[in-house]
């Protein structure tokens, strides 16, 4: 582990060096990316190097330099790559809220979700590396809070009365605790359907109380409003 990075007091978001403009760069980029996978889920993030990474991809390790300081920010590229994939997904699902059915398509959701962390196991590797160190944890959080901007729009129909700023939290929670049981989900002798069915229950119940309360202020605030009209009008 590098002593820096473990070391820091106020940890940084850690980046690629830069991100490639020019068709060639872009695809020595993929490659890059695509061998790091690979690599994870065959040796763990501690036998984890770059210079394997760039034998694997065929990219002289000069080249992967360029790109990467360190292993640590080519973890984190790739889990920002992962929640990217996720957001497109959202965007199919968002409009299906609050329809009468939107607890049938959130089950889809993360039906959904659950299976990608069964077929693409690099998944669970990458979110195990970024727990590795201070930097790399202060990354993750300022992935998932971008991330949870994107489900905080989608819960806006579900809970069109509560505030923005508990809206965002809520975003937040439900972001960090779907990927939190989708990682134990996967674990050794864990039952994968039994946690994801459990997962869905806290959701759900989650939602539906996030709802009741929107409504109810809503409700509220327009029984409150009546006496005063009523006043106006004395």
């Amino acid at each position: 582990m590098d002593p820096a990075l473990e070391l820091q007091d106020d940890p940084q978001e850690l980046m690629p060096r830069r991100r490639p403009t020019q068709e060639r760069s872009k695809r020595k980029f993929d490659a890059l990316l695509a061998s790091s996978r690979e690599l994870l889920v065959e040796v763990g993030f501690e036998s984890f190097t770059c210079e394997e990474v760039a034998a694997r991809a065929e990219v002289p390790i000069g080249t992967l330099y360029q790109f990467f300081a360190n292993k640590y920010v080519i973890v984190c590229e790739l889990n920002r790559q992962d929640l990217v994939a996720v957001s497109r997904e959202l965007a199919d699902f968002h409009g299906e809220i609050p329809s009468l059915d939107w607890l049938r398509h959130m089950n889809q959701l993360v039906d959904h979700l659950a299976s990608l962390w069964v077929t693409d196991p690099s998944r669970r590797e990458v979110w195990l590396a970024m727990q590795s160190t201070p930097s790399t944890r202060a990354t993750g959080a300022i992935h998932e809070k971008e991330f949870a901007e994107v489900v905080s729009q989608m819960l806006r129909p579900l809970t069109p009365r509560t505030p923005r700023v508990r809206r965002t939290m809520m975003a937040e929670v439900l972001v960090h605790v779907v990927y939190s049981m989708l990682n134990f989900s996967v674990q050794d002798e864990q039952s994968h359907a039994e946690a994801v069915t459990e997962l869905k229950r806290l959701m759900v119940a989650y939602l539906l109380v996030a709802e009741k309360e929107s409504r109810s202020s809503g409700t509220a605030e327009r029984a409150g409003a009546r006496p005063a009209a009523k006043s106006e009008r004395r």
